[in-house]
This record gives structure tokens, sequence and C-alpha cells, in this order.
């Protein structure tokens, strides 16, 4: 679906990103983790062609990303970024409309198929009765979770989502989380989530990737990546690691 061979991201004379390789598959979830400059951003707004590469490929459906235009890559790449504040007065309505735009309609001229989708879209993100509200006026975790909806509504089968939860209370991470799960297992759909959150990882990703540096530290199922050596290593401080009762996945613990 969408893969990353030896990609490296500079900069001006300073490696960002160095050879960093991954895949994302049909129906999964990969949670990218790392301390703060470890290049998690850059890597992940490559993977739309924001930012250019300095050496290595990314393919989508088995294509280069740089032989699709903008409009191509936004049928099938949606963003959750970290920024979402919105300059001028739009509704949450006409906001999450505007992910549908990629699929063929001109904005004023959606069609009922575009409305129901949209506004499914916003039941879902909880956020029934908001659809009037002007985006400017939110609250940050309430934006967030406008720009998630907009994300769903769209067709994309790859999700891009630059720390989703940042804003969000305990109820809506878990939320996020599981739309996103679901998206991905009944749509097709694949997402890279970056998340400071380890336990929220280890509960939903599939895949783990550790950045560290702008290098990956290491790659795969939670169980095997986040060790308390691996943890240590990235993150630079130690960790107690067991089980979750409820869930017997990995629960890492900071020991201060």
């Amino acid at each position: 679906m969408l893969s990353a061979d030896s990609i490296s991201i500079k900069y001006g004379p300073c490696d960002v990103v160095h050879g960093v390789s991954f895949e994302l598959i049909e129906g999964r979830i990969v949670a990218l983790l790392g301390p703060n400059g470890a290049g998690k951003t850059t890597l992940i707004r490559s993977l739309n062609g924001t930012v250019p590469l300095a050496s290595g490929r990314i393919q989508l459906d088995g294509k280069p990303l740089a032989s699709y235009s903008r409009r191509d890559i936004a049928k099938r790449v949606a963003v959750v970024a970290q920024e979402n504040e919105t300059k001028f007065p739009v509704t949450v309505l006409e906001y999450v409309l505007a992910g549908r735009f990629a699929n063929g309609a001109a904005f004023g001229w959606e069609t009922e198929d575009d409305l129901a989708v949209a506004k499914q879209a916003l039941q879902r993100c909880d956020l029934s009765g908001f659809a009037e509200r002007l985006m400017n006026e939110l609250s940050g975790g309430e934006r967030q979770r406008v720009v998630l909806a907009r994300a769903l509504a769209t067709d994309a089968q790859v999700l891009l989502l630059d720390e989703p939860t940042a804003n969000l209370d305990l109820a809506h991470q878990a939320m996020m989380f599981r739309l996103v799960r679901e998206r991905c297992r009944n749509s097709g759909a694949a997402a890279i989530v970056i998340t400071h959150d380890l336990n929220l990882a280890a509960e939903f990703a599939d895949e783990v990737i550790l950045l560290k540096n702008g290098e990956m530290f290491a790659f795969g199922p939670p169980e095997d990546v986040m060790t308390a050596a691996n943890i240590g290593g990235v993150f630079n401080v130690p960790v107690l690691l067991d089980e979750n009762p409820a869930s017997g996945k990995v629960r890492v613990t900071t020991v201060f």
C-alpha cells in the first residue's frame, strides 16, 4: 500500500531522517514513537510528498509517490496534523466536507452522499450538534476531533496522524484509536500514528517504529519492540514493564 525504502531527508546540511525503511500494510496500524526532535513529523510529512526526499524512495500502491499529482495523493492519503487552527471563519460541516473535494466535489456542490458521509463522521467523532459551529470558536480538543472526522470522511486508504491525541481527554484518545482501528480493519485502510503515549501505542498498534536521531532504532510488533532496553535506549529514562490485566498488552511505567 505505502512503503518507504531507505529514505533520507535533509534540512540544509543536516540529516533529519536517515535510511528509514518500512511498509504500511492494509488493515494495520503503525505507531511512530520517539523523543522530541527525533524526526517523526518530518518523516510522516514525507509520506504524502509534503517534504522532499534527499535519497531513497516512497511508493504508493506500487508506484513512485512522485509520479502522482497532488490531487491523486489527496484522494489516497488523508492527514491529521498537529496544527489545525483555521485562519478564517468556516463551519465544522464545511471543514469536514472539504475532505470530500478530492473525490470530485466542488465547494458548494457537494452531493447528498457527501453530506451523509460528513455527518456520519461527525457523529462517530462525538460531534453531533457541532455542524454549524465555527472552527475558530472550538477548543483545541474539539478541533482535533473535527480534523479526524474530515480524514474519516475521505475515501483515503492511507491515514497519516501526527499526534492526533495531543489535545484530547482520556475518553476521546481511546475513541480516536478505536475509530482508526475500525477504519483500517473494516475498509482495508492503513495508518501511521505519531504518539507520545506508549501505552496507547501498545494497545492499538500492530507494529511500532522507535525513531531516535532520525534513524530507526527498532521496528516490529509492540511486544517485541517495547522492551525496557529499547525504550530506555530511545528515551534515556528507566521504565518498568508489566502486562495490562485487561488486555494482556505490554504496559509501560516510567521510573522516576
